[in-house]
């Protein structure tokens, strides 16, 4: 019997056609999905937001019926039918959205075709403690995630555990040609990197294969930046290599490879990714990665990961201190809060001994190897908490049908089949905080968690697999936070009225609807020929304060009420603050929270004078006022050919700088 894919009635996509999404601040949601997450249609135009969530929710429950049917387990149709709708409306009023990555591939030819399910998961983590036994292994599983838009955690354990040998330079090289596929890069480096770490034949490259700068990329969108980024890193880890035969791997060079890795594929790929690596705070080697003084040639490539410290209860936080207060590096993980904890609030339990680390935004709690999906709710946007906690439902349900999905690697297999990992975030916490106090978020979020454990053991049982490890997280966001209107994750807002500015191509089919609805479009400083930027005026809502209003031990003091009510995994939150005035107070607070948290950054104030074209400006209410009265009606209802364009690194969802731009901008305009 042929097998029929689950699809929604049409009838009921019909009454969602001519409904205008929710999207937030002023266009700056829907220029922010139609940029980023709108797919081009077989007919050339692109998707509106009811056909998007069409594709995603047909997914989720497509991946479901083919588990269901597969392991025979009963599958029903018209109560899957029923349950599809609620996620549809969910989803389409922005109570709770997936993560970009499953906006982006959830129900395409990626997972429905070549099932490459792990484009669906926001993050991992790769330990490199098996190093002599595992040796590339850890690099090329980084650069293959990072290469379908997971955002990679890694340590520096396996430094010293093996000699760099260096390739047998009296044999003949070996031609590899490298076909034109993500496969063949993380192929050409695997074979590099063991052509010296086992002191083998050497490798030579032919890139001929690989399509042109500018051809366009059809399973992950964009166009192709060519061989020129591949053929760098093979320069620059030779290089590096070449340093260091006969020696022991150094943590410098554990890091060089992952870095110079991460700037190749931040240069030549498409989709986000991030990297952070978790060190030894007592190693000053490691401490001065990022001091360019002491190693300048790390500049070109150290800016591509997060550096931070596995950092051990009790230990003495002033030196960490002193480094955080000059330049918010590093930041601190206390695996053992990690491993040993779920809810704060719920005692040890030691039930994640296996963790080894976390991700790029230190959300989640991850064993080498292991890949998570996190999915965001916003409790602001819902009218009740009934109805929230049915939201929780369908987000729960999303994610945990993502663990459904095998990946291309045998070792994250074996540990996401054990643990069935995922992360419930929530977003707008100072959104809700202003509106309903944290005594109301308190008693939601408490609801909300026993909620999700017994969706756990409900859908865990009826899909046949082990219950969640984990459940819960509070991420930072960004992007998708941006789609609801809610502010990122736990984070306040750096002001109240601001302008944001989006970076687009010239010849962007999304310029003329911005146009012609009066949002102010210019070329971008510096790169006028290629780039435009459009001013978007955002207001957060009354009442909400700033970031300047919540002082560094209530940041603090934020993020441990949420580790300790909600998130099981982990609370991401950088924490900013004034060097003068609470730079000296940083080791006392770290001294404090080391039993609430497991893991936090800090981020200094700082007094850097404006530059052209700031991706955010703030403004006076007056001025927001009279940028909205110039505002039309903006419709991307008849796009077509909007390719995928995004900022090139970032932190997990969060694009929200461009940074080669602002250092492009203050060049030219002569801020240091």
């Amino acid at each position: 019997m042929e097998y029929k894919r689950f699809a929604l009635s049409d009838n009921f996509i019909d009454g969602y056609k001519r409904k205008r999404a929710p999207f937030g601040f002023n266009g700056l949601g829907e220029l922010v999905y139609m940029r980023t997450y709108s797919r081009i249609k077989d007919d050339g135009k692109n998707e509106m937001w009811y056909e998007t969530v069409r594709r995603v929710v047909e997914g989720t429950y497509n991946m479901q019926k083919n588990w269901i049917e597969h392991h025979q387990l009963g599958w029903n149709a018209w109560q899957a039918q029923r349950s599809a709708k609620v996620m549809y409306d969910k989803i389409f009023n922005m109570k709770f959205l997936p993560p970009g990555r499953g906006l982006w591939a959830m129900g395409t030819p990626l997972t429905e075709e070549r099932n490459l399910y792990a484009a669906l998961n926001n993050c991992a983590f790769v330990s490199t403690n098996n190093l002599k036994e595992d040796l590339s292994k850890p690099f090329t599983f980084l650069m293959d995630a990072s290469m379908v838009g997971v955002g990679v955690g890694f340590d520096t354990k396996g430094a010293e555990s093996f000699v760099i040998r260096g390739p047998k330079e009296d044999r003949e090289p070996e031609l590899y040609k490298i076909p034109d596929s993500r496969e063949g890069w993380v192929e050409s480096v695997r074979r590099l990197l063991d052509s010296y770490f086992l002191g083998i034949t050497p490798v030579v490259f032919d890139y001929t294969q690989i399509r042109k700068e500018g051809e366009p990329i059809k399973g992950f969108g964009g166009v192709s930046s060519g061989h020129k980024p591949l053929k760098e890193v093979h320069g620059l880890l030779r290089g590096v290599l070449d340093k260091n035969i006969s020696e022991p791997i150094s943590v410098t060079t554990i890091v060089d490879i992952m870095n110079m890795i991460g700037k190749c594929v931040v240069a030549g790929n498409v989709r986000r990714t991030a990297e952070i690596v978790f060190g030894d705070p007592q190693s000053e080697e490691y401490i001065n990665l990022k001091n360019y003084k002491k190693n300048p040639h790390r500049e070109q490539y150290g800016w591509t990961s997060n550096n931070s410290v596995f950092a051990e209860l009790g230990m003495n936080y002033k030196d960490i201190a002193e480094r955080i207060t000059d330049n918010g590096e590093p930041g601190l993980a206390w695996l053992e809060n990690m491993r040993g904890y779920g809810r704060m609030k719920n005692g040890h339990d030691h039930k994640d001994h296996r963790a080894a680390g976390g991700n790029p935004c230190l959300e989640q709690t991850l064993e080498s190897y292991e890949l998570c999906c996190l999915v965001e709710t916003f409790p602001d946007n819902h009218k009740d908490l009934d109805d929230y906690l049915t939201t929780l439902k369908y987000a729960y349900l999303y994610a945990k049908t993502v663990t459904l999905g095998k990946t291309h690697w045998s070792e994250t297999n074996r540990v996401m089949l054990r643990n069935r990992r995922i992360g419930c975030s929530v977003s707008g916490i100072a959104q809700f905080i202003t509106h309903r106090g944290q005594g109301e978020l308190k008693h939601w979020l408490e609801e909300g968690y026993c909620a999700l454990q017994k969706y756990d053991k409900g859908y865990s049982d009826w899909f046949a697999v082990p219950r969640s490890i984990k459940t819960t997280s509070v991420k930072p966001s960004g992007t998708v936070s941006l789609l609801a209107g809610s502010t990122p994750g736990l984070h306040y807002p750096e002001s109240r009225f601001y302008i944001r500015r989006i970076r687009l191509s010239v010849n962007s089919p999304l310029i003329k609807p911005l146009e012609k609805a009066g949002y102010k479009i210019e070329p971008a400083f510096g790169s006028e020929d290629s780039t435009a930027v459009v001013e978007v005026p955002v207001d957060v809502g009354e009442g909400i304060r700033t970031v300047n209003d919540v002082p560094m031990w209530e940041q603090m003091a934020l993020a441990a009420f949420m580790q300790r009510y909600w998130a099981d995994n982990q609370v991401s939150c950088t924490v900013t603050f004034d060097p003068k005035t609470e730079g000296p107070q940083i080791a006392t607070a770290l001294n404090y929270f080391q039993y609430q948290l497991k893991g936090i950054s800090l981020l200094p104030k700082s007094e850097v004078g404006a530059y052209r074209q700031m991706p955010y400006e703030e403004i006076t209410e007056k001025k927001y006022n009279e940028m909205v009265k110039q505002l039309k009606f903006l419709s991307f209802r008849q796009v077509k050919g909007a390719e995928a364009e995004i900022e090139k690194f970032c932190n997990n969802d969060t694009c929200e700088i461009d940074f080669e731009a602002i250092k492009e901008s203050q060049k030219l305009e002569g801020v240091k």
